[in-house]
């Protein structure tokens, strides 16, 4: 025998293929998510004038495709490849990339809990920016028509916060025919209409206050996503500490992965000179030389 000896230690074949299967499954998700969002942005002309990424004053709903489905390729290739090859690099790359994940998230979580009051004022002016680039991006119009229309409400807080948008606003110069208008998603919905009537909120800033809580939704978005947080705090809570879990499992295998792989390859051991094979020059000089 001329190969290296080990003393008993293994890789777990469970924990390795675990490992493997699970991030291959993050690998093609994440590809696949990559590939929606560059064929939404082939769509739009952006990937022929890229200058144009940088042109929308709101968000582009397209970038959470590029960030999450990146994120998840990322990882999902540093765990699947590192367990597959038992490669540490890569498996320390996908602990550390995934702790820092968890970290984030955890300083995200308490900071947002301590700054209540500033994350309404940055959500706010998140949703003030988007209702005035509305127009400019079709993706982002349908992310604020579902929005409203999910948590019945309209604008960031109240109806009135549609005067930001050029085509909505009051002012007397506005030509456009949604002037004192409101998106349809704002608009309350009758059981009985089978098709959206896309015009039901036109002119309804115009009329009194009092009228416009029979036609549109008046309560904003800001308060209605506070009461939906409440209302659902449970689940929030649980799909937060789910996530983190599954997180944590993910550091533990893969760290548990590694010191295996250390482990069996410190446990390598060189056989004995005898059990040596020379090469078939060596051993042609040493009869040789024995002759």
């Amino acid at each position: 025998m001329s190969g290296n000896h080990y003393k008993g230690n293994e890789v777990s074949c469970c924990i390795k293929y675990f490992i493997f299967g699970f991030n291959i499954l993050f690998w093609l998700l994440g590809m696949a998510l990559v590939g929606i969002g560059l064929w939404a942005w082939s769509e739009k002309g952006v990937l022929s004038n890229i200058s144009s990424i940088t042109d929308l004053g709101g968000l582009d709903p397209v970038w959470l495709f590029m960030v999450v489905g990146g994120v998840m390729f990322i990882l999902g290739f540093a765990g699947c490849i590192g367990a597959l090859r038992e490669n540490t690099f890569l498996l320390k790359f996908f602990s550390v990339f995934l702790g820092i994940i968890f970290f984030l998230e955890l300083t995200t979580g308490v900071l947002a809990f301590v700054f209540k009051d500033w994350i309404k004022d940055q959500l706010n002016l998140f949703i003030n920016n988007n209702i005035r680039a509305y127009r400019d991006d079709i993706d982002l119009q349908n992310l604020i028509d579902f929005t409203q229309e999910y948590w019945e409400c309209c604008g960031a807080f109240g109806a009135d916060d549609w005067n930001l948008n050029i085509y909505f606003n009051c002012t007397d110069g506005n030509p456009s025919r949604e002037k004192c208008g409101v998106p349809f998603s704002c608009c309350t919905k009758d059981p009985a209409e089978d098709v959206i009537n896309t015009q039901c909120g036109y002119d309804i800033r115009a009329k009194p206050d009092s009228e416009q809580k029979d036609y549109i939704n008046v309560k904003g978005c800001v308060p209605q996503f506070e009461k939906w947080l409440q209302d659902n705090l449970t689940l929030v809570a649980g799909i937060f500490i789910g996530v983190a879990l599954l997180q944590i499992f993910g550091i533990c295998l893969a760290q548990n992965l590694v010191s295996d792989i250390e482990a069996v390859r410190a446990s390598w051991v060189p056989p004995p000179l005898s059990m040596r094979r020379l090469p078939p020059h060596s051993s042609k000089k040493a009869s040789a030389y024995y002759s």
